[in-house]
């Protein structure tokens, strides 16, 4: 990263709004909540909030109708079902609360999933950078437990550290973790930082001289079987589970997939991938492709050879949308395939944007892998830093200066 008209029918129940309000920067409003899906395509994102500093993250707990905000420092904050912004935060791992989250610029919290079966366990991952026994940098995954006696509070001193990845850089970070359908933990991380992947760790397999090999790739880790001496186990079906890389890898050849997502009804992976010097890539992978898929970089940026004579395209996944700089496009920012119940007409729809150009764009994936993708019209929030659904489906972006809105649809 380098630093997106609901008709009468949806409008009581998605927290109504006057005409005035349905541009940027409209008035707060309850979250989204539809009996009744509302017709139309054309798509403007209301604002339902504000959190204090960068806002990375919106998201939602399974089957909660609460929304859990990220802020970059550390914060996590809840608006709840009435769109009121609790004052107090969920749990505070900020430096300045005596946490171990280093902020800013790429670093910070970047990531928060919550298990499965939080509603009963109470586990919830996160994802930060912390400069807490780092030389300079780690990038960590933690787990942490909600208080056993209040729903809206964390209880901090739960937190234990899961997985820790030495970094050599301050940027490109990754951190965004999912579950997928098959209950295992999914985190992407970025290349460790630099111009150009210079200690080639996005197609490190194991440590050597100065690559690291979990960096720059899709992580899979199963976090309820323990191995022995971790924090975590390893999925017998990851593609180095019995040796030739680390156990951990899923997918290789990432530079910084700051946000990718699964789609929660067919399971398709959708990774937008920041770019270098020229391209911001989309690529979307179905479950079958998964496993073993290798990006490219840094041999490859978009669809372009990045280290010549190396050109080689085999055994390589090539994007199916590349967006040039020459465009304005320098930082993609994905990214979530739509399956909530307000907005019948967006439905299956992938929405994303970009930190810079700040547009709004759709895809659909075809049934011969490529993808079917449209440029909206209209005028979106800047600077956004991510775009992802709650629990409900519904989708929600947030942006580097605290905003949050909810997309909507209208005729």
């Amino acid at each position: 990263m380098r630093l997106a008209l609901a008709v009468t029918a949806c409008a009581a129940a998605c927290g109504g709004r006057s005409a005035s309000d349905a541009a940027i920067g409209g008035s707060d409003a309850p979250l989204a909540r539809c009996a009744t899906p509302a017709p139309g395509s054309t798509v403007t994102f209301r604002k339902i909030g504000r959190v204090g500093g960068s806002a990375t993250l919106a998201t939602s707990p399974p089957g909660d109708d609460r929304l859990f905000v990220l802020e970059q420092n550390g914060a996590i904050r809840i608006f709840d079902a009435t769109g009121a912004l609790l004052d107090a935060p969920f749990v505070d791992l900020s430096e300045d609360a005596d946490g171990p989250v280093r902020c800013c610029g790429e670093m910070g919290l970047l990531g928060l999933a919550f298990h499965p079966q939080y509603a009963t366990n109470g586990t919830f991952f996160v994802f930060y950078t912390t400069r807490i026994g780092g030389n300079p940098l780690r990038d960590v995954l933690a787990r942490c437990r909600r208080s056993a006696t209040d729903p809206n509070l964390a209880d901090k001193a739960s937190c234990v550290e899961v997985l820790s990845i030495p970094d050599f850089a301050s940027n490109h970070n990754g951190g965004m973790i999912e579950f997928g359908k098959d209950g295992f933990l999914y985190i992407s991380t970025g290349d460790g930082g630099g111009a150009g992947d210079p200690n080639r760790n996005g197609q490190a397999l194991v440590d050597s001289g100065s690559s690291v090999a979990l960096l720059g790739k899709m992580l899979r880790i199963d976090v309820d079987r323990k191995a022995p001496g971790k924090e975590y186990g390893i999925p017998a079906d990851n593609p180095f589970a019995a040796g030739g890389g680390a156990p951990e890898i899923f997918i290789i050849g990432l530079r910084n997939v700051w946000r990718w997502s699964f789609d929660r009804e067919t399971g398709d992976m959708w990774l937008a991938d920041v770019g270098q010097d020229r391209y911001e890539e989309i690529t979307a992978l179905r479950p079958a492709q998964q496993r073993g898929a290798n990006l490219g970089w840094s041999k490859f940026e978009g669809t372009t050879c990045f280290r010549p004579p190396d050109c080689a395209t085999d055994g390589l996944v090539m994007p199916q949308d590349v967006r040039t700089h020459a465009d304005g496009w320098l930082s993609v920012t994905g990214g979530q395939v739509y399956r909530g119940s307000c907005y019948a007409d967006l439905v299956g729809w992938y929405f994303y944007t970009d930190y810079s150009k700040h547009g709004l764009s759709r895809a659909r994936l075809n049934a011969d892998d490529t993808l079917t993708v449209e440029d909206l019209p209209g005028t979106f929030p800047q600077v956004p830093s991510s775009l992802h659904e709650d629990a409900a489906g519904e989708l929600y972006l947030t942006d580097t200066q605290g905003n949050v809105y909810h997309l909507e649809a209208g005729p």
